[in-house]
């Protein structure tokens, strides 16, 4: 294990610090833009796939995020063993995005990294954490790359010449943040408040709520390009991200983020039901 200059420096630079050279980068189909621009950065190709490709093709790498930005899908352990299995028989290391983890709303998610998932050891296998979700610490710039020892210690050769060491005065905050479960669950029950209220509003409105499951985000559609949801909201006054954002598959859905304070949910929450059905 080591730490991060936040999840989202590691996102970015992974297949970099992989001296991957060649070959493509599989993404979710709706996925955080920051996986492909790694990509992009290190002169790679992208596939969206929810599911193991049929042939490996040049696949250097594989990105999963359960639970999902922006919207919330839960991996199931099926769909993660499948995912181990393809990584290793093709020799293709699987990385998982798990920054919700903690998260969890209608399922528990599972890391990749579980004995379930994994088995005896993590060979091909990586897992990223955050603290910026479950601690509300984003600007510590504070993150986790754990898994394959092999792959861990290269990854680690590298950031150390490339000045990417996390100061030691953050290294001691996430120490004492990871040592306290009773911040995480006080903030959890915080976000699930607002989720009921946000949740329940934007249904009264006769829009629909997909996956969702877990994380920090509604994924929300009125069955319409997500511009026109947009513009609907914004005539509000409510602000959420167009699906598009997130890959071509997300074109009809909006992301609802529930980070906004306990006042500006409730004042979304009023405006919303003044277009309930």
């Amino acid at each position: 294990m080591i730490p991060t200059v936040g999840s989202k420096e590691l996102v970015a630079l992974l297949p970099t610090l992989l001296r991957l050279r060649a070959g493509t980068v599989v993404i979710p189909e709706v996925a955080y833009p920051t996986y492909e621009v790694g990509a992009v950065v290190a002169g790679l190709s992208v596939l969206r796939s929810d599911v193991p490709p049929d042939e490996p093709g040049d696949a250097a790498l594989v990105w999963l995020n359960s639970p999902g930005n922006p919207h919330g899908r839960v991996l199931s352990d099926d769909e993660l063993r499948a995912w181990v299995a393809w990584g290793r028989e093709h020799g293709v290391p699987v990385v998982a995005d798990e920054c919700y983890a903690m998260l969890g709303w209608d399922v528990e998610p599972r890391s990749l990294l579980h004995p379930e998932i994994a088995g005896a050891d993590h060979t091909g296998l990586l897992a990223v954490h955050s603290l910026s979700k479950q601690s509300t610490a984003a600007g510590y710039r504070a993150g986790l790359l754990s898994g394959d020892p092999a792959l861990v210690r290269g990854i680690w050769d590298v950031r150390r010449h490339l000045g990417l060491l996390v100061p030691g005065p953050v290294q001691a905050a996430m120490a004492a943040a990871l040592a306290d479960d009773a911040h995480v669950d006080e903030q959890r029950e915080r976000y699930r408040g607002r989720r009921e209220r946000l949740a329940a509003a934007v249904r009264a409105t006769g829009a629909r709520i997909d996956h969702s499951q877990a994380g920090l985000y509604l994924w929300v559609t009125r069955d319409e390009d997500c511009w026109t949801t947009i513009d609907w909201l914004a005539d509000l006054g409510v602000v959420a991200a167009p699906g598009s954002f997130y890959g071509p598959a997300g074109a009809r859905h909006v992301r609802m983020a529930l980070t906004a304070t306990d006042e500006r949910i409730d004042a979304a929450v009023e405006r919303l039901a003044g277009a309930a059905h």
